[in-house]
């Protein structure tokens, strides 16, 4: 039976970029189990129609309803001057990805603690109940690296503000930080102020 360095279950987003992220770190015998026929991880009841009719006044199909949502976001980011898109685990990744892939960057995963194959450096941040930690490999940005970051929600700001840490440990400057949601009554861009924040969708509850 052949043995490899690496054993990835998943072919989703999280899965991909665990992936490259290995290579890139010298881990070179890789094998990704899929139960699909195809990688991506797009969840097979999302294929059916009936997505985009009230926001987009047309019938989608979940991808597709995903894509212009990505689209969006990444209108977020004309004329910005940036290196590298940094997102967090998992969501971070499903639209982070494919932003840095239609830019030609690189992808960098910030993860929980634990679970990223090579030497890391981590940031601790607060939790309505407690503490958690998120960590970033050390070489991922280089000192200098225009960064931009991507994720799906901003909330209290907590997690953000410590991947801005992380970043500027590692000598890169952050350019503009892109959410698909905002959550305006968590007040979450008081933790980030000073930086360029942009959100698609605006809830201004809770």
């Amino acid at each position: 039976m052949k043995s490899y360095d690496l054993v990835i279950v998943g072919g989703g987003p999280a899965g991909l970029a665990a992936a490259v992220s290995a290579k890139e770190n010298g881990i070179n015998d890789i094998l990704i189990i899929e139960r699909d026929k195809e990688l991506g991880g797009i969840l097979n009841q999302c294929i059916h129609n009936g997505f985009g009719l009230h926001t987009f006044k047309e019938e989608l199909t979940g991808p597709e309803y995903a894509q212009r949502y990505i689209d969006l976001m990444q209108e977020k980011l004309k004329d910005v001057d940036f290196d590298v898109v940094v997102g967090p685990e998992s969501r971070g990744f499903i639209f982070g990805v494919p932003v840095a892939y239609a830019n030609g960057k690189g992808f960098v995963p910030v993860r929980k603690k634990g679970k990223l194959p090579c030497e890391t450096i981590s940031q601790d941040y607060e939790l309505e109940y407690g503490t958690a930690t998120i960590e970033m490999h050390k070489d991922a940005i280089v000192p200098g690296q225009k960064v931009v970051i991507v994720d799906d929600l901003i909330a209290t700001g907590g997690t953000t503000e410590a991947i801005i840490k992380l970043i500027e440990q590692l000598g890169g400057e952050v350019v503009k930080i892109i959410f698909l949601i905002e959550l305006e009554g968590l007040k979450g861009r008081e933790k980030l102020s000073g930086y360029d924040v942009d959100a698609v969708i605006k809830y201004a509850g809770k």
